[in-house]
């Protein structure tokens, strides 16, 4: 095999698992991934409206969020957690912002973690959120585990 036929086999195969993993991170419309995300988003559109009170209807009434680096703040349930987070919502501009760039359902539907991105308002990556969503009684996805981390250095 000659030296172009490699490359050109080589291209035509790089461009084929770029469209296979770029299409395998699509999710359906209606999908329950796609309904996981818009949920997350939905969740992360109240602090960048600055709608404190949109906020905790997103929180388990049951829910746990760990602190970040640490775990030394543990907060459990949702008035809790929106006391705690209620500060967030203070001033004109959002502290933070994040969007999943994963979320996984359990094969029942139930149960799903979402995982994306932090930034801070520059836009920069400060960190990386991990929350497990639950579908709860009344047909609603809400957070019931929900932990930080530091970006991992390079």
């Amino acid at each position: 095999m000659d030296r172009r036929t490699m490359i050109v086999g080589w291209t035509t195969g790089a461009f084929g698992f770029a469209a296979a993993a770029a299409a395998a991170n699509q999710t359906p419309p209606g999908s329950p991934e796609r309904v996981v995300a818009d949920a997350e988003r939905g969740f992360a559109s109240t602090m960048a409206r600055r709608d404190f009170g949109a906020f905790p209807p997103f929180i388990s009434e049951e829910a746990i969020f760990l602190g970040n680096e640490g775990g030394t703040e543990i907060l459990r349930g949702r008035r809790a957690i929106a006391e705690a987070w209620k500060p967030y919502f203070d001033g004109a501009q959002a502290p933070f912002s994040w969007e999943p760039d994963l979320v996984q359902v359990v094969d029942s539907g139930t149960l799903a973690i979402s995982s994306g991105p932090v930034r801070n308002p520059k836009g920069e990556v400060t960190g990386r959120f991990n929350s497990v969503w639950r579908l709860e009684p009344d047909g609603r996805w809400r957070v019931v585990f929900d932990r930080g981390s530091p970006v991992c250095p390079r």
